[in-house]
């Protein structure tokens, strides 16, 4: 039998990176004080570091030229929600791993799970670390889906883990969450650095051997980021973020990372009493319904991924009582807030350096398209000489720093769906619908190239 030998190793906390001793710096990401202490411990004799996926000499391919590869269609398994099939890129795909992040909260199980209880085509095994199979109940009564299909094992252990896999068969595995697994051969306490790497290979060996999908929940650390080594990223096939303010009903599914589709889609779903329901259509709920016209809000049509919707851009602005203006910003970049605001004054003359400016994006949501510059001026504009922006008119654009009115991509589908919500004008940026037939369009379209001529054909 081998031998056991142990060593302590310094493992970053970032990247994953291992040294012999501790540095102030990583010297592979070069990040401070990220280095933290493990106790390892490897067989004598045995080749290759912890965490390495070793192929045997039967698994070892030919070299082929690309012009002879064969390529197929990866086979998906569509997810009973089409949110998450959007954004995994049209389902999983058969021996992918996907780390599903999100803050505390935020709804990750929920959304797994509701998912999982939905599926009758294969058996899934629901791997728990953190609850027990009577709470995982609960929550499953809650949302109403009963499966037969679904099963449920509270495990903390890697290799207990892995035999429940091998006797029940699964097609498709579920851990929430990975870093509350720990392998028995390593000494180092679940979480660690060394743990989660050495799982997670485990795992996606598994996975790509088997043609088996695994599904693992992830914490995130207080700075926004998945908690873990950086090369857990690394390892899995997607990762998607869930995230939203607990306050706000809605939450936003997004692929940071996704080797099977495109990073730029997103889903949009609403938190119930019985768990989360998808929005099909974002813009009406996004917009507020009231007839109450009120000055400070404009409607911006912005695009992610392949889908544009209609959000609110709220307003306010006042003048500073103690002297300091305040700049406030929620859902939208802060600095590109301070850039419109200098393009306002420089180039439309409107002083607003001792004003207080508090800007808010309806819904809780975070918008980084840029096409939504033209709403957030005229609705700053609005509140500052408190005019009303009529609620049949809606803008897109990229405001420049010379105070022009940039063109933005997708117009086409942005009128479109301006025109499909009932709303009268649109206005957006001059010769964007060069080369586009508007015959059909029903929407009165009105094209400008400063930010004047956006201010005179709304306020005049």
């Amino acid at each position: 039998m081998a031998k056991k030998a142990a060593h302590i190793s310094w493992f970053c906390s970032n990247c994953g990176n291992e040294s012999s001793k501790w540095e102030g710096r990583c010297p592979s990401c070069g990040e401070w004080n990220t280095l933290v202490e493990e106790r390892v411990v490897t067989r004598a004799g045995s080749g290759g570091g912890k965490g390495t996926l070793r192929l045997s000499s039967g698994d070892i391919g030919t070299p082929m030229r690309v012009s002879d590869i064969v390529a197929s269609t990866e086979e998906r398994i569509k997810m009973p929600s089409s949110e998450l099939n959007r954004v995994l890129g049209g389902g999983l795909v058969a021996g992918s791993m996907v780390l599903v992040g999100g803050e505390p909260g935020i709804g990750k199980s929920t959304l797994v799970l509701q998912n999982v209880l939905s599926i009758r085509r294969c058996q899934v095994l629901y791997v728990s670390g953190e609850e027990s199979a009577a709470q995982i109940k609960m929550r499953a009564d809650r949302i109403g889906r009963p499966s037969e299909n679904c099963y449920i094992v509270t495990e903390t252990s890697l290799d207990n883990i892995m035999a429940h896999i091998e006797s029940l068969n699964p097609g498709l595995v579920i851990v929430d969450s990975i870093q509350t697994i720990a392998a028995d051969d390593l000494e180092s306490s679940a979480g660690s650095v060394s743990q989660v790497r050495e799982c997670a290979s485990r795992l996606l060996a598994y996975a790509k051997r088997s043609g088996v999908p695994v599904i693992l929940i992830g914490h995130i650390t207080k700075e926004g980021s998945i908690a873990g080594p950086k090369v857990l990223e690394h390892i899995v096939d997607a990762v998607l973020r869930f995230e939203g303010d607990t306050h706000y009903m809605y939450r936003i599914l997004r692929a940071v990372k996704n080797r099977f589709g495109s990073t730029s889609e997103l889903g949009i779903y609403e938190m119930c009493q019985r768990g989360l329901r998808e929005v099909t259509n974002p813009s009406e709920m996004l917009m507020n319904q009231g007839a109450d016209e009120l000055s400070g809000v404009a409607v911006g049509v912005t695009v992610e991924g392949l889908r544009p919707f209609l959000i609110e851009t709220q307003a306010l602005v006042s003048t500073a009582a103690y002297g300091t203006p305040q700049r406030s910003v929620t859902g939208f970049d802060s600095k590109r807030m301070n850039m419109l605001l200098a393009v306002l004054e420089k180039r439309v003359g409107f002083k607003l350096a001792q004003k207080d400016v508090f800007l808010n994006i309806a819904g809780g949501l975070r918008v980084n398209d840029p096409a939504l510059d033209l709403s957030v001026i005229c609705a700053i504009l609005s509140s500052n000489v408190d005019m009303v922006v009529p609620r049949s008119t809606c803008m897109t654009g990229e405001v420049g720093l010379s105070g022009e009115i940039r063109p933005v991509t997708r117009i086409e589908q942005r009128i479109t769906e301006a025109e499909k919500l009932g709303l009268e004008t649109i206005i957006i940026p001059k010769n964007n619908l060069r080369g586009i037939d508007t015959s059909r369009l029903k929407i009165n379209v009105v094209e400008v190239a400063k930010v004047e001529e956006a201010f005179r054909a709304l306020f005049a």
